[in-house]
């Protein structure tokens, strides 16, 4: 999928969620609140922010904004971070918070086609209407889910990259491939 930039990428993303933990980790130390929420909120940003800096010196990569973030394109994918988990649990526990939205969006019509047959019971459905940001991509860019659990105290477990599908009903992404990335 990424030929010659498959190896670069492999070893540039483990190292870049690595500094976004330990900028997240530091931000809720420097703040010293007694929840876990600036470090969070630190590394849902700094997750984008990290990715964008060490991919943008890779071949045939492209910086566009989704929602207020820098994602990457590389060789024609989209590179999207999602923090599935706060404990080490498997990939295929990753379920998305809202079935809606720019994240669920992207994975519909990014994604792999779904595996799932939907009935037609002859019903019109209406189809939501699509995020304005998603507009920016081009129409025929893929989706490659850099998916992993994380904590404050044990950093980055689990990072896997892959294609999933989003199940509307309850959430849950259904892996089409994955695999792990050294982190």
């Amino acid at each position: 999928m990424f030929g010659d930039a498959a190896e670069p990428l492999a070893e540039i993303i483990p190292a870049c969620l690595a500094r976004a933990h330990d900028r997240a980790r530091n931000g809720h130390q420097g703040v010293h609140t007694q929840t876990l929420e600036a470090y969070g909120h630190g590394l849902h940003a700094v997750q984008y922010e990290e990715l964008a800096a060490g991919l943008s010196s890779l071949p045939d990569s492209t910086a566009v904004r989704l929602q207020a973030r820098t994602v990457m394109i590389v060789a024609g994918q989209v590179i999207y971070p999602i923090r599935y988990a706060k404990q080490d649990v498997p990939v295929t526990a990753a379920r998305l918070k809202k079935a809606v939205g720019l994240r669920a969006e992207l994975i519909r019509r990014h994604g792999p086609e779904s595996r799932q047959q939907e009935f037609d019971l002859g019903l019109e459905s209406e189809e939501p209407d699509v995020h304005r940001d998603l507009g920016q991509l081009p129409p025929g860019a893929g989706l490659v889910l850099v998916a992993y659990a994380c904590s404050m105290d044990r950093g980055v477990m689990r990072l896997e990259w892959g294609s999933a599908e989003l199940r509307r009903e309850d959430r849950y992404l259904v892996w089409h491939h994955h695999e792990p990335l050294r982190s």
